[in-house]
C-alpha cells in the first residue's frame, strides 16, 4: 500500500545509487593512481601519527590496500572515514576531528571548497583519458582556430591538461587553460593544485589583470584582453554531474562543449539554461511567499558556513519572516516531511550540493542566493546566478548589504506572481521587533524554545528533540 508520506517498501529495493564505477584499481597502478609516495612524504615530512583518509563511495573498494601501503611507509594510525554525513566532495572535518586526527587526506572528486582547520592534501586520482580523441572532438566543436575557448575540467584529469595543451597549440592561440587552486597554506597536492600562500595572493592577481583574472570554484584562469567571459566559449572535460551543472548555472552567457573520457563522446551542451534558470525564479517566488523559512545545515566543513547561516537569518528577520534550523546530515523527503509548517527551505552547502532538484520534495529547497533575492530589496533578478554562498558574505565578489527598515515605514506590499495575493516586501517596525525577540529566545535558550511559544512548527520539533534525545533519530 502506498501513501502520500509511506510506500510498500519496493522502491528501496529497486532504487538505483549512482555511484560510478566501483570496480578495484589493479595492484599495479595503486602506486600512481593514489599517489602513494608523494602521499608517505606528506604524512613524513609533517610528522603526524593520526590521519583521516577521506574515500568517496566509488572508491571506497580501494581503501584498505591504499591504507596498508600507507601505514607500511609511515607507521602513522590510520582512519578511514566513507558514508560522509554530507556530499563527499566536502572535505569531512568534523568526522576527522571525531577520530582525533591531525590531518585529513581527501580522495576522489573535490569541489575545492575551503577548509581551514586541518591540514589538507588532495589526491584526485589520475584517470584516464584518450587525449587524441579529446582533441579530436575539440578541433570539431571549434573549426575556428581563433575561437576563444576556457578550458575547465573535471578534477580527476587535472594531470593531463599541459599535455591537452600541447596538442592544440599553436594553431589556438586563444585557448585559456584553468588552473586549480585552494586558499590557505594547510593544504597540499604535489603538482596539480597551486596554494595561495598570502593573503593578498588574489588582490595582486585582480591588480596585475583586472576584470580579466576569474577566481571561481577552486579554478583560476586569465581571459583574452578584450574579451569578457560572455564571450568565451567553454569546454568541460568530465562527465555530466554536478560539476559541470554548477559550472553552466553560472556562466550562462556562455556556451558549453564537453568531452567525457568514460565514453570517448563528446557533444555540444544542449541544455536549456534558460529553463533552468526559470524554474529557480519560480524558487525565489516561493521564497517570497513564505512566512516559516528552515535553513538547512549542508556543511560542517566549508569555511565560513556559520557566517552565512547568521547572515540568512538576519536577513530573513528583517523580511518578517520567521526561521529555523535543520542539521540532519544527507537529506531526504521522508526527513523533511517530518516538518510540513515549514514553507520554504534554504540549503547551505558548497556549490556542487546546493542547487538540489526538489521536485520530490514536499516543500521547495532554493539557495543562499535565492533567499537573498526573495528578502533583500536591494538584490535584483539579472539572470546571473551565484552558488557560492562565500560570494555572498562581506567581502564577497555578490555581496549586497540589506537596507534597514527606517523604523516609522509603513508595511510595504507588493503582488504574488503565483497566488495573486498581496505580501509584505518590507514588514512594520512592530512585526520586525515581535520576529527579534522570538528568535533571541531561540539563539539563548534553545532548550525552552517549545516550553514557551505555541507554534505548530514548534510543537513538531518538540516531538523531534524529544525522540532525537531518546533514539538519536536525526544523527
Amino acid at each position: 500500500m502506498t501513501s502520500g508520506f509511506s510506500t510498500d517498501g519496493s522502491l528501496a529495493i529497486h532504487h538505483r545509487l549512482d555511484v560510478g564505477t566501483v570496480g578495484k584499481t589493479p595492484t599495479e597502478r595503486l602506486e600512481e593512481f593514489y599517489q602513494i609516495k608523494e602521499t608517505r612524504d606528506f604524512i613524513n615530512n609533517n610528522n603526524f601519527h593520526l590521519v583521516a583518509l577521506q574515500f568517496p563511495d566509488n572508491l571506497l573498494v580501494d581503501s584498505l590496500p591504499v591504507a596498508s601501503k600507507l601505514e607500511n611507509g609511515t607507521g602513522a594510525k590510520l582512519y578511514i572515514l566513507g558514508d560522509t554525513s554530507y556530499g563527499s566532495c566536502c572535505v569531512d572535518e568534523v568526522a576527522a576531528e571525531h577520530a582525533g586526527a591531525q590531518c585529513v587526506v581527501h580522495y576522489g572528486s573535490a569541489c575545492l571548497s575551503p577548509s581551514r582547520r586541518l591540514p589538507l592534501m588532495y589526491v584526485f586520482g589520475k584517470k584516464t583519458i584518450d587525449l587524441q580523441k579529446c582533441a579530436a572532438a575539440f578541433r570539431q566543436f571549434y573549426p575556428d582556430h581563433k575561437s576563444h575557448v576556457v578550458i575547465l575540467y573535471d578534477v580527476t584529469y587535472s594531470h593531463v591538461i599541459d599535455d591537452f595543451l600541447i596538442l592544440l597549440q599553436p594553431q589556438y592561440e586563444n585557448v585559456v587553460a584553468s588552473t586549480l587552486h585552494v586558499d590557505g597554506v594547510l593544504c597540499k597536492s604535489q603538482g596539480q593544485i597551486l596554494r595561495q600562500n598570502e593573503d593578498g595572493y588574489i588582490d595582486n592577481q585582480k591588480g596585475l589583470y583586472g576584470d580579466r583574472f576569474v577566481n571561481k570554484f577552486g579554478r583560476q584562469f586569465v581571459l583574452n584582453e578584450g574579451c569578457s567571459i560572455d564571450h568565451h566559449s567553454m569546454f568541460f572535460i568530465g562527465k555530466e554531474g554536478a560539476t559541470l551543472t554548477n559550472f553552466m548555472m553560472t556562466w550562462n552567457k556562455c556556451s558549453f562543449c564537453s568531452f567525457d573520457p568514460e565514453t570517448g563522446a563528446g557533444r555540444v551542451e544542449t541544455v536549456n539554461v534558460n529553463k533552468a534558470l526559470m524554474k529557480r525564479y519560480y524558487l525565489v517566488e516561493r521564497a517570497k511567499d513564505a512566512a516559516v523559512v528552515g535553513i538547512l545545515v549542508g556543511t560542517l566543513g566549508v569555511a565560513n558556513y556559520l557566517a552565512i547561516i547568521e547572515q540568512l537569518k538576519e536577513l530573513i528577520r528583517q523580511a518578517g519572516k520567521k526561521s529555523y534550523m535543520f542539521a540532519m546530515g544527507k537529506l531526504n523527503v521522508p526527513k523533511l516531511a517530518n516538518f510540513l509548517e515549514i514553507d520554504v527551505y534554504v540549503l547551505v552547502a558548497c556549490p556542487e550540493n546546493s542547487l538540489l532538484d526538489s521536485s520530490d520534495f514536499y516543500r521547495p529547497v532554493v539557495t543562499p542566493f535565492e533567499m537573498e533575492l526573495a528578502c533583500n530589496r536591494s538584490r535584483k533578478w539579472t539572470g546571473g546566478f551565484v552558488t557560492d554562498f562565500q560570494d555572498l558574505l562581506p567581502g564577497g565578489c555578490s555581496y549586497m548589504e540589506c537596507p534597514e527598515a527606517n523604523g516609522e515605514g509603513e508595511e510595504e506590499v507588493d503582488m504574488s506572481l503565483i497566488t495573486g495575493a498581496t505580501r509584505p516586501t518590507r514588514p512594520s517596525s512592530v512585526d520586525q521587533a515581535d520576529t527579534t525577540s522570538h528568535l533571541s529566545l531561540v539563539h539563548e535558550n534553545r532548550s525552552i524554545i517549545v516550553a514557551q511559544t505555541h507554534t505548530a512548527v514548534q510543537d513538531r520539533m518538540a516531538t523531534v528533540q524529544s525522540l532525537s534525545q531518546k533514539h538519536r533519530v536525526l544523527r
